[in-house]
């Protein structure tokens, strides 16, 4: 069993920031549960463009309020506490944090190794073995 807390990833290597955004790698692959769980926030007035390519991501918002349009329909979704969206096609997306930082539980499959950053075009690179 794994039992971990937030306060046990904050200032460790899974505690990964860039540019708007923080994400606390609490379950990755190295843990073999085949799925990675990630606490992340992205900061007020941040707007990221993102499309995972190789991997499956579902959030669930817990604090804030915010976004997230489909881009290629255009279509936009309002985030708060409670809400869930799931990249069940490998959509290219915009996440904006609109009121408050949005924190989301992110979670991945296959999962990540931790230490991804997106690329130029907003993705993460496979999974490595």
């Amino acid at each position: 069993m794994i039992v971990r807390s937030l306060q046990d990833i904050v200032g460790t290597d899974r505690d990964v920031r860039g540019p708007g955004w923080k994400s606390r790698r609490i379950i990755l692959k190295r843990d073999g549960v085949g799925c990675s769980v990630h606490d992340t926030v992205v900061t007020e007035g941040t707007e990221m463009r993102m499309q995972y390519k190789h991997h499956f991501e579902t959030n669930y918002c817990i604090e804030g309020e915010g976004e997230v349009e489909e881009i290629a329909t255009g279509k936009i979704h309002k985030l708060s506490p409670g809400t869930v969206y799931a990249l069940d096609k490998h959509d290219a997306h915009i996440v904006r944090a609109l009121k408050g930082d949005l924190r989301v539980v992110c979670v991945f499959y296959p999962a990540l190794s931790g230490n991804e950053t997106h690329d130029a075009d907003g993705s993460y690179l496979p999974s490595e073995d």
